[in-house]
């Protein structure tokens, strides 16, 4: 081994990579999963209960698409009236360029209602949030990411300055920290009242809903009466129903995914392991090849079959079991960098 310094560390490098492989692997999979968990379980310890519009998939879906009910004010105001049910939440979203200064940025432009406000706090940087007020009177106000901040007003205090958006001036009274990230980086939003997405958009369609019950023990059996409400106001002719979307149902789905997903990647950089013992084995062929006097020298001094047998094993062990520690340690370093990078829980 230490003769061949150059050949044990090519050697070595095949344990290396498929040991560092797999770890690497394996632990993004479960920081992964272990974030996708955490933003579910937010979603849920505030007591919510989205309701979906589920279609009904048949050669009609397969050739033109399908049909939405359009939900109105007044579907949501006898959602309320369901007992057990604190709080409607209804949003929209769309995609805006942004252009501010010849600087752009994609926006996710998502418009709340009071009941959002009352249900989740958001998280104010600087100036103020969207308040009763500014919604009720669809108030051409705005709030930004720090992202958005970062993207268009960089070194500059983004707070009363207006923008445009769809032809309209827009005061910025606020920044705010977004909980929406992809892979760890927050997206660039802007949070406006719900009542002026008919003035920028055009339409007074809601998009998304949700309800709040009052005991979270009542939860299901208030979403069940919303979701029948929703369903006997629904026009006949538009296929499909309302449905509670079960985010623990749709958790576990997820982590199933992810779990396949870890298997495979896991098994790829397996193979690496695989042909890393290969080369081991193959190494420690050539040199007992390479040593046949000295195997001889020792067999003439007394040595026998099985102390030859087991000084070359211990040398191969040695390899692998350096080359493993090496692996895991970069393994490691590898998913700390990822998980630093994304933000995900500590793996």
């Amino acid at each position: 081994m230490l003769a061949h310094k150059l050949r044990s560390a090519l050697t070595m490098l095949g344990i290396i990579i498929g040991v560092g492989s797999i770890i690497t692997v394996v632990a993004i999979g479960q920081g992964g999963e272990a974030m996708l968990k955490s933003k579910f379980a937010g979603s849920g310890g505030n007591n919510l209960m989205p309701i979906q519009f589920k279609p009904d998939i048949n050669d009609e879906f397969a050739i033109g698409g399908f049909e939405m009910p359009k939900l109105t004010e007044e579907d949501i105001l006898e959602v309320k009236q369901v007992k057990d049910v604190s709080h409607v939440i209804t949003t929209n979203q769309n995609s805006e360029v942004l252009d501010v200064n010849d600087k752009k940025a994609n926006l996710n432009v998502i418009g709340l209602d009071n009941e959002y406000f009352a249900v989740n706090k958001v998280k104010v940087v600087k100036g103020r949030t969207l308040n009763e007020s500014d919604i009720s009177h669809a108030n051409n106000v705005v709030m930004i990411s720090t992202k958005t901040e970062e993207t268009l007003f960089k070194g500059v205090n983004p707070v009363g300055q207006i923008i445009e958006m769809k032809g309209q001036p827009m005061q910025i009274v606020g920044v705010y920290t977004s909980d929406n990230e992809f892979m760890g980086f927050e997206m660039e939003e802007a949070l406006i009242p719900l009542t002026l997405w008919p003035v920028l958009y055009g339409t007074d369609e809601i998009q998304s809903i949700a309800i709040q019950a009052k005991n979270v023990d009542d939860l299901e059996a208030a979403g069940k009466q919303a979701v029948d409400v929703l369903n006997s106001r629904k026009p006949s002719e538009i296929p499909g129903k309302y449905e509670l979307v079960n985010l623990k149902e749709f958790q576990e789905n997820v982590s199933k995914v992810t779990n396949i997903m870890t298997m495979i990647i896991g098994g790829i950089a397996g193979i690496s392991l695989v042909v890393g013992g290969i080369g081991v084995m193959n190494i420690m062929l050539v040199s007992v090849t390479e040593r046949t006097r000295e195997i001889g020298v020792r067999k003439a001094l007394g040595a026998t079959r099985s102390k030859i047998l087991l000084q070359f094993l211990i040398e191969a062990v040695m390899l692998t079991l350096l080359g493993g520690l090496i692996g895991i340690g970069l393994g490691y370093g590898g998913a700390y960098i990822v998980s630093t990078f994304a933000k995900w829980p500590p793996l």
